[in-house]
């Protein structure tokens, strides 16, 4: 095999597999930076940390798919855990099915915000990025309007506030897998499975590929955006929820920043911010990266704000190596 013919192929390698290299390094890197990296519990304790992530990062990569973003993911996810929190003690029964309606009027209160961005974006054609952050804002507001500032702690003599917090906690008995790792594992099948199996995917795909073309073939381009905020608002929502069970506190704190790693988390696993590329898949690596990242220095004893700056090195590294590795691959 000649010289050019072997540059060429890792060129094609840097470009194709880059996200799954950079985690294999990590991994590898973080095995030997510390001992404790591979044990059960520290890789128990950082899936259950990532779930909420993971979550968001999904609705995240909807709404960039259509090239839009939604800044307000974080707030959201702040006024699902509120809305749960709340609703327990003015119930008027208790239980599991106390505990279903709960969650479906938290994710619910979720969904209608990001229907809300949806109305602003597909229907007025309001830029995405002012009126999710308008949106961030109002939810946050909102947040610390619902609990006047202070924190609302699940009522311990509710059997709805314990089964929610041993979901939070515990993980599947024999195994150790913990709960919210499991619903947020059956999220990304199913969500894997409507973007490549489905019509609706596709489109959705397509909208942010060539909007125009989708328009002009007579489908309603309006319509996959809306159903892209909306989704992601009830995401968002029921990724609060997942924090919220492992704290038993409701907080308007809760999610602040999350909309930064969301981005980040899809920007890494190769998602286009003009829309019309990213997979689950790959976002889902970039997830874990990011989880990595945080895990080892945590592990290391790496201060607070020097992770931050380390982070964001990190980040920076990550796109500007994908887009060298795209510009090599057309010169190629």
């Amino acid at each position: 095999m000649s010289t050019e013919a072997r540059g060429k192929g890792l060129v094609a390698l840097l470009v194709n597999y880059n996200i799954y290299i950079m985690l294999a390094a990590l991994i590898v890197a973080s095995t030997v930076l510390s001992e404790h990296f591979l044990t059960a519990q520290n890789i128990f304790n950082l899936l259950r940390q990532l779930a909420p992530l993971a979550l968001v990062s999904i609705g995240m990569l909807l709404v960039i798919l259509t090239g839009g973003i939604d800044l307000s993911v974080g707030s959201v996810a702040a006024i699902g855990g509120m809305v749960v929190a709340m609703t327990m003690p003015v119930l008027p029964f208790d239980g599991g099915f106390a505990l279903i309606l709960c969650v479906l009027v938290g994710v619910l209160s979720g969904a209608i915000l990001g229907a809300i961005n949806g109305v602003l974006v597909a229907g007025f054609g309001m830029a995405s990025f002012v009126a999710t952050l308008a949106m961030m804002t109002m939810a946050r507001g909102l947040a610390y309007m619902l609990s006047n500032g202070q924190p609302v702690r699940f009522p311990r003599d509710l059997s709805t506030a314990k089964i929610l917090t041993a979901f939070g906690a515990k993980g599947v008995p024999g195994i150790g897998l913990p709960w919210p790792v499991v619903a947020a594992l059956l999220l990304i099948v199913g969500f894997i499975l409507l973007l490549r199996r489905t019509s609706w995917g596709r489109l959705t795909v397509a909208t942010g590929s060539n909007e125009t073309a989708v328009r002009l073939a007579g489908l309603p381009v309006a319509r996959y955006k809306f159903l892209a905020y909306t989704i992601c608002g009830g995401l968002s929502a029921l990724a609060g929820i997942m924090v919220t069970a492992r704290t038993a506190v409701g907080t308007p704190v809760t999610g602040i920043g999350l909309e930064l790693d969301a981005i980040a988390a899809c920007v890494i696993g190769g998602a286009l911010l003009s829309g019309g590329k990213g997979t689950v898949i790959q976002t889902m690596i970039g997830v874990l990266i990011l989880g990595l990242i945080g895990n080892i220095m945590n592990l290391m004893s790496v201060p607070a704000y020097p992770q931050q700056i380390i982070k964001g090195v990190i980040i920076i590294l990550a796109v500007l190596l994908q887009g060298v590795g795209a510009r090599a691959t057309r010169r190629v």
